[in-house]
């Protein structure tokens, strides 16, 4: 293991799928640990790991974030990378739950840290409101508003990887739009009793398993109600994982040289070199960088042959479909059934 995970919250850390996951480490806002200890705490993690992947929620604090900076400035590394998040609570900490499985492959700092950005895409979470009446986070209705003051109202509200706003108990209520690749559902249940995540939800997204954990601590702010109940559906398989890591085209950063998967570094920043044009007809690619042909067809990883990270004999099951040819990171159409979940090898993605 050469790169360590930190957050900015226990909440963002869930308990572990087996007893190798390791743990992450949890920074405490400015007012709660000096800047001394803080800074103590950062180059111990480096010096024993070689790398730190911080991730963070968008809406962090100004003076939390000031703080991170400082940390990294203060150390002058380059080996610290700060990775917001616009996922909801909850999903933030499943996110980070991939990342600390994904830690004990043979991944570079570099690729572990894009993966955060890549597996985003495969995020489905969301939450059960008993108002959205101050829901800023998906587009609400004047009619959803309206109906947010009925006694008894509920919402089934997706954030990621779209927006997604459903009454319950409307007559032209529509099932939420999920995953069609095998995931686990982690469910926090808050103020709001309802069995609607366990039971509806997981037939309707036919998630493999459940598993509960508590309601983060900032759930309630972030979804604008006390009234919450949050779930969030996300690859668990550490072979599928692994397999839709791989099949990502890699780079190299042109400033720090690490390893990156799309089109900017997690550790530096920096964005990979744009193609210079040739010509009236056209564009020709940056030096080094491959053509876009076709995409092929991903054959099983080291690891899931049983000669790499995840042990012997270890086979790799079907994952989520590729990534799309917009957002460097994005998904492509869903696959019908298992047989068509394989990603396929990345040979080139787009600059743009």
């Amino acid at each position: 293991m050469t790169t360590a995970l930190a957050v900015t919250s226990p909440d963002h850390v869930l308990s572990p799928p087996d007893r190798h996951t390791p743990g992450a480490h949890v920074f405490r806002p400015p007012e709660d640990q000096p800047l001394e200890v803080a800074l103590a705490q950062t180059q111990s993690l480096v010096d024993q790991y070689g790398y730190l992947v911080v991730v963070h929620p968008h809406t962090l604090t100004t003076a939390y974030l000031h703080r991170l900076h400082a940390l990294r400035a203060l150390l002058e590394s380059d080996r610290i990378a700060l990775i917001p998040s616009r996922l909801p609570p909850l999903g933030i900490g499943v996110l980070v739950r991939q990342l600390r499985q994904l830690s004990l492959c043979e991944f570079s700092p570099g690729v572990l840290g894009s993966a955060a950005r890549l597996l985003t895409h495969y995020v489905h979470a969301g939450a059960l409101l008993g108002s959205v009446a101050r829901l800023d986070q998906v587009p609400v209705s004047l009619t959803a508003h309206a109906k947010s003051w009925l006694p008894g109202a509920q919402f089934a509200v997706t954030t990621a990887p779209g927006p997604q706003l459903v009454r319950l108990g409307a007559k032209d209520a529509r099932p939420l739009a999920g995953p069609q690749f095998a995931t686990r559902l982690t469910i926090a249940p808050g103020t709001l009793a309802s069995d609607w995540p366990r039971s509806t939800l997981a037939a309707q997204w036919r998630v493999t398993d459940v598993q509960e954990e508590r309601l983060p601590a900032d759930s309630a702010a972030w979804w604008g109600t006390g009234k919450v109940t949050e779930f969030a559906a996300a690859i668990a398989d550490l072979p599928v994982l692994h397999q839709l890591v791989s099949s990502v085209r890699r780079d190299t950063c042109r400033w720090c040289g690490l390893e990156l998967l799309g089109d900017r570094c997690a550790f530096c920043d920096a964005g990979l070199a744009r193609p210079e044009p040739d010509g009236p007809a056209g564009h020709a690619p940056a030096p080094g960088v491959a053509a876009l042909p076709a995409q092929t067809e991903l054959t099983a990883p080291a690891s899931a042959t049983g000669h790499g990270p995840l042990g012997p004999g270890a086979a790799a099951p079907a994952g989520p479909p590729p990534a799309g040819p917009g957002d460097p990171y994005a998904p492509g159409p869903q696959a019908a059934g298992a047989a068509d979940l394989r990603p396929a090898v990345h040979q080139g993605i787009p600059r743009s």
